[in-house]
């Protein structure tokens, strides 16, 4: 299964991807809950100028994505792999209807490259217009090459809402002047330095660490380092254990996640093929 790592989220486990981009993606929204761009606005989206996919090799095992601004490359890629990190999809566990099984199982070798004068265009954008651009570039790819046409869905489903927990946050902000930030998680560890509660909210929602959408509610700005540690359910019952996850959020962040209902929108595939020949 391919799955997406957020650019400044590493994750350390079998089959985890790292998707490192330099420039292009530097600072991503993690899905953030504000509407999706509309499907009919594709006619003026920005591509790529040249673009190469073909099949990977049969024996490919490990998948990497990344670019500098104006480029694009990723090896051993399938279909949802190139739709989860062009599309907000909350979750990689998050399969958008309709979605072939051919496109979690056929692996590709994508690259592409904007003209110079766009390259040009994009090194002056902020990082957030810069990750923007090229999800829209690569949407216009998927468009072009794999005839991918999708829509968004909002449906009520079960989410948390992360909130203050008794006696509040136990978080410190950070100056204003901080270097942009980092993550990481594992199991049992999860990690970030200079980051917002809802870059938070969002980290647990895309690596599906409590297995439903996490809406930030604490009310809390600015950026925090945030370090969170945990024992598995399954490690529960040894002498060492430490907090469970839930506990954790407590005792360590003064932070906890209510269940609740919410809007959640799910991206619906209406039209997909294999890939044209180049």
């Amino acid at each position: 299964m391919t799955r997406r790592m957020i650019p400044w989220l590493t994750a350390v486990g079998k089959n985890l991807l790292c998707f490192a981009v330099a420039g292009a993606l530097a600072a991503t929204s993690w899905g953030q809950a504000s509407a999706p761009a509309s499907q009919g606005r594709q006619a003026n989206r920005a591509a790529f100028e040249v673009a190469s996919v073909r099949p990977a090799k049969s024996d490919c095992s490990f998948t990497t994505y990344g670019g500098p601004p104006g480029r694009y490359m990723a090896l051993c890629t399938t279909l949802w792999g190139l739709i989860y990190n062009a599309y907000d999809v909350r979750s990689v566990h998050d399969y958008p209807p309709g979605l072939p099984a051919w496109a979690d199982n056929d692996r590709f070798d994508v690259e592409a490259k904007a003209n110079d004068d766009t390259v040009a265009a994009i090194r002056k954008l902020s990082d957030k217009q810069q990750e923007q651009l090229t999800r829209d570039m690569l949407q216009s790819l998927l468009a072009d090459r794999f005839q991918l046409r999708v829509h968004y869905e909002s449906k009520v489903r079960p989410i948390y809402e992360l909130v203050l927990a008794n006696g509040g946050s136990k978080l410190k902000p950070l100056p204003a002047d901080q270097k942009p930030g980092w993550g990481k998680y594992d199991r049992g560890q999860f990690m970030l330095r200079n980051k917002s509660i809802a870059d938070f909210a969002n980290g647990l929602s895309f690596s599906n660490l409590v297995g439903r959408t996490v809406v930030d509610k604490t009310g809390l700005t600015g950026n925090y380092d945030i370090d969170l540690k945990w024992t598995p359910d399954d490690q529960q019952a040894t002498p060492d254990a430490g907090p469970t996850l839930f506990t954790a959020f407590e005792e360590q962040l003064g932070l906890k996640l209510e269940p609740a209902k919410g809007p959640v929108d799910s991206l619906v595939i209406d039209h997909v093929e294999k890939p044209s020949a180049n």
